[in-house]
């Protein structure tokens, strides 16, 4: 037996080999004669004083840090997979408070917020940091919508209102990954992935809805592996949560500025039908539905 038992513990497992042995040692009852060390491999001895979900969050949080602050941006983005998957596999353990993440959070949010606002006075030393918070923001709000925990950072974002005003003096290149962000949240309110107030979800476009029309362009061709139809759609479902009456003040502000910027500008006009059918079609009790409304970008040649 304590030949098996140094074999088992010095010899590789595959994965799927792990729970065999773990089971077949528990059964057989050999801890009195060093099986406890061989499932060391497998499982940690819970210390006097120290819970393990406390010691899970521990390294957890460490794991996000170091991603966070990591440099090599290729090596980031696998480790933020990396990670993404294993928080994923672990969200029903809660090995990772909400508190401990929306800490994480606010420390991108500030240096986010400290580079904006300086980038906005013409002060471009370390602007890169705009993109690199706002991407690591865009991570973390992922895993807070997979976790179902992203209200708060919503009514956050909705509230910047200082960075939204600082917008424009901030080079388009510098910025386009903010808006990034917005999008998420668009498709996470529009996937019924994050329920929010409707006061939230219209300061969210009061306070944002420019500034990502405004970037759209340079997301949409600089942003590698973008959905454009699915943030079109997150977009119009997101206006079309809204009160009938907010609704037309979003859509007829946006159909005033496709025909003015074409590609440039999602299109929503799937949600500006949907409005118009409810605000008009049902309302006058018309027998048959309307014709579909076909939106196109008119080409101006110049002679």
């Amino acid at each position: 037996v304590l030949s098996c038992l140094e074999y088992l513990e010095a010899a590789p497992w595959a994965e799927d080999e792990e729970e065999k042995v773990a089971s077949l040692l528990s059964e057989l009852r050999l801890e009195g004669v060093g099986a406890g060390e061989v499932l060391k491999r497998v499982s940690v001895d819970v210390t006097a004083g120290v819970e393990e979900g406390n010691d899970n969050e521990e390294v957890l949080l460490k794991l996000v840090k170091v991603v966070l602050e990591g440099k090599d941006e290729k090596a980031r983005r696998e480790m933020k997979g990396l990670v993404s998957k294993m928080l994923r596999e672990n969200s029903s353990q809660n090995d990772l408070r909400k508190e401990s993440l929306y800490s994480a959070c606010d420390g991108c949010l500030q240096l986010l917020r400290h580079h904006f606002l300086r980038a906005a006075e013409a002060n471009l030393k370390d602007v890169g940091q705009i993109a690199r918070q706002a991407d690591n923001l865009h991570w973390i709000l992922d895993i807070l919508i997979d976790r179902q925990i992203a209200e708060d950072f919503l009514k956050t974002w909705a509230s910047e209102s200082e960075l939204s005003d600082a917008h424009s003096k901030v080079p388009v290149i510098h910025r386009y990954e903010v808006s990034r962000v917005t999008a998420r949240l668009f498709v996470g309110i529009g996937k019924g992935q994050l329920l929010a107030s409707k006061d939230a979800r219209c300061l969210l476009l009061q306070t944002w809805l420019v500034p990502f029309y405004e970037d759209f362009g340079w997301m949409r061709r600089a942003s590698k592996g973008l959905d454009r139809h699915l943030i079109e759609d997150g977009l119009s479902n997101t206006i079309l949560t809204l009160p009938l009456v907010w609704q037309q003040e979003f859509l007829m502000s946006w159909f005033d500025r496709f025909l003015n910027s074409g590609d440039d500008c999602p299109n929503i006009q799937r949600g500006f039908e949907v409005w118009w059918r409810r605000a008009f079609w049902r309302r006058n009790g018309e027998p048959e539905r309307p014709r579909q409304i076909r939106i196109t970008t008119a080409t101006i040649e110049h002679s």
